[in-house]
Order: C-alpha cells, then sequence, then structure tokens
C-alpha cells in the first residue's frame, strides 16, 4: 500500500509538469495546426532564464518573469519566422521549428555552456509537505501540482470565457470570416503561438530545478511530450492531461517494479534472445513505455484518446 500511495503521488506531480509542458504544444496545434518541433527548446530556455533571474532577484520573481519573455521570444519567432514560410506548407514549418531546436541549443552552449548549471530549487520550498507512510513528500512537488491545476483552469477560462479566447477559436476554423469582423487573424496566432511558448518556459521554471538543467534537457522532454500529444489526441487539451498523468504514473510505477514480466515468453536457450528478454524487469523497461503505448494508441486508435484535428 505504501508502495502504491507514494508512487501515485509522485505519478501525479510529474505528471502535471509533463501536462505544463504538453499543454503550450497542444494549444499551439489545436489553434494554429503547427506541430512545433523547437517546443521543448523554449522549455529548456524557460530552466535557463529562471536561473538567470532567479541569482539576481529570487525564484518567485522568475516565476513570474521568465514565462512573459520567453512568451515574448515566442511571438517574435511566430511574427518573422514561421509567418514567412507558412504559406509553403506544414512541411516548411517542421523543418523551421526543427532548425530552430538545434540554433537554440547551440545557443545554450555559447551562453552558459555545455554542464548542467546550478539552478537550485528555494530554500522556502525546500521541506517536506507532509509525511506518508515515514516517506516525505516534497513541498516543492506540491507547488508544481498547484502550479499546474492554475495554469490549466486560466487556459481553459482564457479560451472559453473571454472575447480573445472565442477569436482565437473562431479564427482556426473561419478566418476569413473573422478578418472580415476587422480582428487581425495574423496578430491572433502570433499571440497563440507566443501564448504556447510561455506556457513551457512556465514549465521550464518548476522543472528545471526539480530536476536538472542541462542543454540536453529539451531533447530528452522533447520526445515524452509528443508522446503525449499523440496519445491524447492532437489539439485536445483534455487528452493531452490525461495523456499527461497517464504516462506519469506509469512511468513512476514501473520504475519502482522489479517484476520479470516477459519471462512468460519461456525459457530459452542460455544465451539467447528470448532468454535475454525474459530476464529483463519492468524497471529496465521503463523508459520505452511511454512509446510502445504511443505505437498501441496509434494502432488502435490513431486520432488518440481525444484528438480534435485530422491533419
Amino acid at each position: 500500500m505504501e508502495f502504491v500511495l507514494v508512487s501515485l503521488l509522485n505519478g501525479v506531480s510529474y505528471g502535471m509538469l509533463l501536462f505544463m509542458l504538453s499543454a503550450g504544444l497542444t494549444l499551439i496545434f489545436g489553434m494554429m495546426g503547427v506541430l512545433n518541433f523547437a517546443h521543448a527548446s523554449f522549455y529548456m530556455l524557460g530552466a535557463y532564464f529562471a536561473y538567470q533571474i532567479s541569482g539576481f532577484f529570487g525564484f518567485w520573481p522568475a516565476l513570474l518573469m521568465v514565462p512573459f519573455l520567453v512568451g515574448l521570444l515566442g511571438a517574435g519567432v511566430e511574427r518573422f519566422g514561421l509567418r514567412r514560410v507558412h504559406r509553403f506548407g506544414h512541411v516548411h514549418e517542421l523543418l523551421f521549428t526543427f532548425g530552430l531546436a538545434f540554433m537554440i541549443e547551440e545557443i545554450v552552449h555559447l551562453v552558459w555552456g555545455r554542464n548542467a548549471v546550478d539552478y537550485k530549487i528555494p530554500p522556502e520550498l525546500d521541506t517536506t509537505l507532509f509525511t506518508l507512510f515515514n516517506t516525505a513528500f516534497p513541498a516543492y512537488r506540491g507547488l508544481m501540482v498547484a502550479v499546474a491545476v492554475g495554469m490549466m483552469l486560466a487556459v481553459y477560462l482564457a479560451l472559453t470565457r473571454t472575447r480573445i479566447g472565442l477569436i482565437i477559436q473562431a479564427a482556426l476554423t473561419h478566418p476569413e470570416m473573422v478578418e472580415s469582423l476587422g480582428h487581425n487573424v495574423p496578430q491572433v496566432f502570433m499571440l497563440t503561438f507566443g501564448m504556447g511558448c510561455a506556457l513551457a518556459g512556465l514549465a521550464g521554471v518548476i522543472g528545471g530545478n526539480a530536476f536538472v538543467t542541462e542543454p540536453s534537457m529539451a531533447a530528452t522532454m522533447g520526445s515524452i511530450v509528443f508522446v503525449i500529444v499523440v496519445v491524447g489526441g492532437l489539439g485536445s487539451l483534455g487528452g493531452a492531461f490525461i495523456a499527461s498523468l497517464l504516462i506519469g504514473i506509469v512511468q513512476t510505477f514501473s520504475v519502482g517494479l522489479e517484476w520479470r514480466p516477459l519471462e512468460l515468453l519461456g525459457p530459452g536457450a542460455a544465451g539467447s534472445v528470448v532468454a535475454q528478454l525474459a530476464s529483463l524487469k519492468i524497471s529496465q523497461l521503463a523508459p520505452i513505455l511511454p512509446y510502445l503505448l504511443m505505437v498501441l494508441m496509434l494502432i488502435v486508435r490513431p486520432r488518440g484518446l481525444m484528438g480534435v484535428r485530422e491533419d
């Protein structure tokens, strides 16, 4: 029981971090139809910006300033880069964001070096929130969950209860009509892309010190976030939320399990491939489980759990 409850709490907190990161990519694709390969790079920039700003002003000012700065940078990328290649189709958009990801990584190498930086959890949050079965649950993970829930509610209310949110949704399906009503559709898309990047920056502020802030963090999280978007359904925030929790919990549970599920394949000959597979524990298979889940989802339900776009 202790293992189940503790792993569940850790899995939920990790899943909420994944949702903070995947929500921005889902928003951009759902509103604009752009699959941003550089999204995890904005997450990395959020972590590095937070490290730099928190060194001067502290963690809390960084939590407020960094999403705005990353969102402003994302809006600039859309205005002066992505918008110019948009008319050539989705392939050119993918190539542009793919190259942008490599460029951001090289800039990080030049500015902060190739080693991890010392971005720490603030002392006031480096405590225990509560104890469960003699296992301490960190206060910072509680903040992670609270920020993710607050972000989810803010995005939902902004898209469904505000005028700009209704304009953004209308511009997706009926851009000509929205433009005929006097709204600047390219500016709406720029705002949407900036909002998505700001959410990635927020995830970087929260996740950068919870894990490790290093140049490879974009590649590490980038693959997971695309798995979440595919499993949840392209363009669905609700699907991204469910998929984030599912993958967070599955990975957290699998890391602590020592079972050998493949031993049912049979003993096999010594040194054979079957014998080697049968000797693998679930904890050793943990890194590939999200990708296995994605492959199964594409086979069984290609649109994902709650997919709303078909392109």
